[in-house]
């Protein structure tokens, strides 16, 4: 095995306030630190993101707008320590691992930019790296499979355990760092990859799928700027 499937791994989920990667806030973070050793630190924020949350996303998440207005922290302190832990961990060559990663990387530099911190990119030297991907992976090493690649999907089809509900914050990082390890036992030539390498066939998997999108009409252009798909451009 590499040093990388041997070293820390931070994972990292969100729940926000909708899907909309430059407008949307984090009104739920997770990061859970797996050591080699199999232990585990978790911390967890519940953020006012400032603004109502609509009803759509609440039934989804059950964060509900009276909830953080009474609970939660407020969002530039929140946000705050989520970037410094990410930013930290990933400056020594360590990986985060997030499940289709540019939505909660996107959205989170996004909703640092908004309130007046240093984005990833900034904390980073330029580069959100290294970032693993087990959905990307998943369409990596079984393009060909047939069905939804959703995390319930996958959990299914890597036979995860789930300790809890799904749009659970902690419990979707749990569900991802278990399909990662799976992912490492089921294509040992990720194992034998470089971060730098295994990067480099998430971002051609992203590219690819962009690509038949955009020649189904489901979206209009291919961003190549993985794992954050578009730069915050002014305040919002």
């Amino acid at each position: 095995m590499t040093a990388w499937t041997d070293s820390p791994v931070l994972g990292f989920d969100t729940e926000t306030t909708g899907v909309d990667t430059t407008r949307d806030r984090i009104v739920t973070c997770s990061l859970i630190l797996l050591q080699p050793d199999g232990s585990m630190t978790k911390k967890y924020w519940l953020i006012n993101p400032g603004v109502p949350i609509p009803e759509q996303a609440s039934r989804i998440h059950h964060i509900t707008t009276d909830m953080v207005q009474a609970e939660g922290r407020p969002a530039p302190q929140a946000l705050e320590e989520i970037a410094s832990l990410l930013a930290e961990h990933m400056a020594q060559g360590f990986p985060a691992v997030a499940f289709n990663a540019s939505y909660d990387f996107t959205l989170l530099e996004h909703d640092l930019f908004r309130n007046g911190l240093p984005t990833l990119k900034d904390r980073l030297g330029g580069q959100v790296s290294p970032v693993l991907d087990p959905y990307l992976i998943d369409r990596a090493c079984d393009r060909y499979r047939r069905g939804k690649r959703r995390l319930e999907n996958l959990t299914q089809h890597y036979g995860v355990n789930m300790d809890d509900a799904f749009h659970n914050a902690e419990a979707d990082v749990l569900a991802t760092l278990r399909i990662l390890r799976a992912q490492i036992e089921a294509f040992p030539n990720i194992s034998a990859l470089s971060l730098p390498e295994v990067e480099a066939l998430q971002r051609k998997a992203d590219e690819e799928f962009q690509q038949f999108l955009v020649s189904v009409g489901r979206m209009s252009s291919v961003s190549s700027h993985w794992p954050v798909t578009e730069e915050p451009a002014d305040k919002m």
